[in-house]
């Protein structure tokens, strides 16, 4: 299993950033995706998830600003930022998981990563 990620960068706050993760030797609609993120000095935090019946869930601090999606044709999983704050800052990551449900599988020892991309935001 590979994942690929690509996108993110530098924004503003208010703007908006998409990540991507193109999975190789997995498919995204089998099982449990989704994104964490790690800022520096903090622990690794779950932003999101989609199952394998494509049930989402987001972590509070982002629901209604992030939003997961996949392209099962093209196998890639997204993630759409939107009214990016300056602690959304972080290292992000796309997860993928064996199960078709996502419960605590995700981020466990089990879980494919990918190679991380950094988003910035500022004040």
């Amino acid at each position: 299993v590979h994942l690929a990620q690509s996108g993110g960068g530098a924004m503003q706050a208010g703007g908006s950033l998409a990540l991507s993760c193109r999975a190789s030797g997995y498919s995204v609609r089998s099982g449990c995706m989704g994104w964490f993120r790690q800022a520096p000095g903090k622990e690794r935090e779950r932003v999101g998830s989609i199952d394998s019946f494509a049930v989402t869930d987001y972590t509070d601090s982002v629901r209604g600003r992030f939003s997961i999606s996949r392209d099962n044709a093209k196998n890639i999983l997204y993630l759409q930022m939107n009214s990016l704050k300056p602690n959304d800052t972080a290292m992000y990551y796309c997860a993928a998981a064996m199960t078709k449900t996502c419960s605590t599988t995700l981020g466990g020892t089990s879980t494919y990563w990918g190679q991380g991309t950094q988003v910035t935001v500022s004040s």
